[in-house]
């Protein structure tokens, strides 16, 4: 981070790990979800759908995040030169 303004693709790089993280525990409610289904727990097959669900739009949000930084700059005016 720069003393009076963000540092843009370090920025990116991590809304991108949140979103990893995200789509891994997506996969892993899906997969509880096919669990409780096959084992007759409707309700709580539901749940599970119903909260992968929602981290579906927290994907959305996140993606969206990321588009709104896409029109930032990657540099802050700041050089680096070797002497």
């Amino acid at each position: 981070m720069c003393e009076n303004s963000v540092n843009i693709p370090q920025l990116k790089i991590s809304i991108a790990q949140v979103d990893d993280a995200v789509a891994l525990a997506q996969q892993w409610l899906e997969q509880l979800h096919h669990l409780a289904d096959h084992g007759k727990k409707s309700e709580t097959s539901a749940d599970l759908a119903q909260a992968n669900v929602l981290l579906g739009e927290a994907r959305g949000r996140i993606e969206s995040a990321i588009n709104a930084l896409e029109g930032t700059p990657d540099d802050s005016g700041i050089t680096v030169e070797l002497v």
